[in-house]
């Protein structure tokens, strides 16, 4: 068997769809669906059930799905060694300065688990840079959030996190159990700098030109907050600060997590974080 077909068996038992695998593995459908059917017919059995309801594991397939996962993590090993042989001991990891995330908790620790000999240098990078320095070559992947002009990047999404308005507890709207963007049209947004990638921006301001203060940090959109009423955009999940409170939004896309790296680049260290960075944020 080969590693990559193994790696798209997982990505579809993982998944149990087949739209959603390729979407995930940056493939279409059709060439993933002939690659299983070989898979199975190289082990001689039926690793799937698909049916009108969907995709289940058959208890060959359960079997695989477990053996295939030791397999790929003993691979990704490989690599991260002999790149290590070679010099490349150390990876640049860009991550947004928006707080704690358990997935992000999940994936550190994984990481070290398997690669305990990689040095990893984290670079933190305030909102007004979606892709954490990747474009600027300072880092080798980034985990952060979409969406950004992903020209020249590979971009692979990781959850997706509904979104709510961080307002003043006093706040008139703050005790409403939800909130619609047309609540919030006459409101002050926080806004990022002028050259900011337009795709965030417009995702952040509810896809409509905003007038209000212009931060670059998530400490100062809070502070924007608290000192003058502005409304802002988080994910839900992240605990506001005292004197703020997070409403839902409803009619507004979820915030994506994603981890991006440039298009093109072998480095086996990173391959092996987009695999890692995945499980972990699944788990």
């Amino acid at each position: 068997m080969e590693l990559r077909t193994l790696r798209y068996f997982v990505a579809v038992a993982e998944e149990l769809h087949f739209g959603r695998a390729a979407t995930r593995l940056h493939m279409s459908q059709p060439p993933l669906s002939r690659a299983i059917k070989r898979l199975e017919t190289d082990v001689g059995a039926a690793l799937l059930h698909r049916s009108a309801a969907g995709v289940t594991l058959t208890p060959a397939g359960a079997t695989l799905l477990e053996e295939a996962r030791g397999l790929l993590a003993r691979a990704d090993r490989v690599g991260a060694r002999v790149a290590a042989a070679a010099g490349a001991s150390a990876i640049a990891v860009g991550i947004l300065g928006d707080g704690s995330d358990l997935g992000a908790t999940r994936l550190a620790a994984a990481y070290r688990r398997h690669h305990p000999d990689v040095e990893v240098h984290v670079r933190e990078t305030d909102l007004t840079d979606p892709t954490c320095g990747l474009r600027a070559g300072r880092v080798d992947v980034a985990l952060t959030r979409g969406p950004f002009d992903e020209t020249g990047l590979t971009v692979r999404e990781l959850r997706v996190d509904p979104v709510g308005a961080v307002l003043r507890a006093d706040d008139p709207l703050a005790g409403r159990d939800h909130l619609e963007p047309a609540d919030l049209i006459h409101r002050p947004w926080f806004r990022f700098p002028d050259g900011t990638d337009p795709a965030w921006q417009s995702y952040w301001n509810g896809g409509e030109p905003r007038e209000g203060p212009v931060v670059r940090a998530v400490q100062e959109c809070r502070q924007a907050v608290l000192w003058n009423g502005t409304v802002g955009m988080t994910p839900l999940g992240h605990e506001p600060p005292e004197g703020l409170t997070v409403v839902p939004v409803v009619g507004m896309p979820p915030s994506r997590v994603v981890v991006a790296w440039n298009q093109g680049d072998a480095n086996p260290l990173i391959g092996s974080f987009v695999r890692i960075a995945t499980a972990a944020y699944r788990d």
